[in-house]
């Protein structure tokens, strides 16, 4: 049976759909440099909701970034819709695109009446039975549908235009996680950033939500808040990042920022930076299990410099 992406017409739609979490949609752009490499002429859409349709912006695999309501899956019009997302509403989505091909990962709920094009478990697709990367996991679903083997690149983000270069080196530090099991103590993340201004001599800048507590880090610069293009483009320009296991800790990799990541009881093989030089800490009971000695060790072992 000729695979879905050779059967596409030239110039054919894609509707990919990945609506939201911050890492999961910086994980799905390798699998989308994938198709487009494979298939240059096609016209990739991307729905995401509207906190993180910025991962998608200004990549040039992604014509567009229509967004995810019935009316616009339908008005795209595309011969594919890739649902990427799971769930109910992102199903809806996927119905209502009225795309010829419909695929999506067959373990999701309702898939067998939704997609014509179910998509196996990566490990079904990659032929090993072993815990897969994110990023590999969403690379296996291009490979169902024809795109030819190949290890999944690293993540792109792209940014509106080029950020200055800074005046001084700096590290960012995002200290903040959903749960407490997956953030490490904000004493210890202080006492590290003074330790990484003091002995790397890189300038630390704080990065979280605005509902996050900063107090703990006043002595230092503090973006509180900052829209997701502000991130992408000071991370595009840092020397380091530390963090805890979420999101921003998946820009840095993207942008093959060295890495510092500490993990709870989050899968690392499954959430680990993807194809950058990185040193993972893990404490299965919870963050603040990490002592703050490992965590200056890691750093001597990632060899950061200004």
């Amino acid at each position: 049976m000729t695979p879905v992406a050779d059967q596409l017409p030239p110039g054919g739609r894609v509707l990919v759909i990945r609506l939201r979490s911050l890492g999961d949609c910086v994980l799905t752009t390798p699998a989308i440099a994938m198709l487009h490499r494979y298939r240059p002429d096609l016209e990739i859409a991307v729905m995401a909701d509207d906190a993180f349709r910025p991962v998608f912006a200004h990549n040039p695999a992604v014509r567009a970034l229509p967004r995810p309501e019935l009316g616009e899956a339908l008005a795209f019009r595309p011969h594919l819709a890739l649902n990427l997302h799971g769930g109910t509403r992102s199903m809806q989505l996927t119905a209502a695109s009225l795309a010829r091909w419909r695929a999506g990962f067959e373990h999701h709920s309702g898939a067998g009446l939704l997609y014509n094009v179910p998509i196996p478990r990566a490990q079904q697709i990659l032929g090993e039975e072993r815990t897969v990367h994110t990023a590999e996991h969403l690379a296996s679903a291009m490979f169902y549908l024809g795109v030819p083997r190949a290890e999944a690149p690293r993540a792109s983000l792209y940014t509106e235009r080029e950020a200055p270069r800074p005046e001084a080196p700096y590290a960012i530090f995002h200290p903040f996680a959903a749960t407490p099991e997956k953030t490490w103590p904000a004493e210890r993340f202080a006492r590290l950033a003074d330790q990484v201004k003091r002995g790397w001599g890189l300038d630390p800048v704080i990065i979280g939500s605005a509902g996050d507590g900063f107090t703990p880090f006043r002595q230092f610069p503090c973006l509180r808040g900052a829209p997701l293009e502000e991130i992408k483009q000071r991370m595009s320009r840092a020397s380091l990042f530390v963090g805890n296991d979420s999101g921003p800790a998946h820009i840095a990799a993207a942008y093959a920022v060295p890495v510092l990541v500490l993990f709870g009881p989050s899968d690392e093989v499954v959430w680990r930076p993807w194809r950058t030089r990185h040193e993972l800490l893990k404490n299965a009971a919870g963050c603040d299990g990490i002592p703050y000695e490992d965590a200056v060790a890691a750093l001597g072992r990632l060899g950061v410099t200004a």
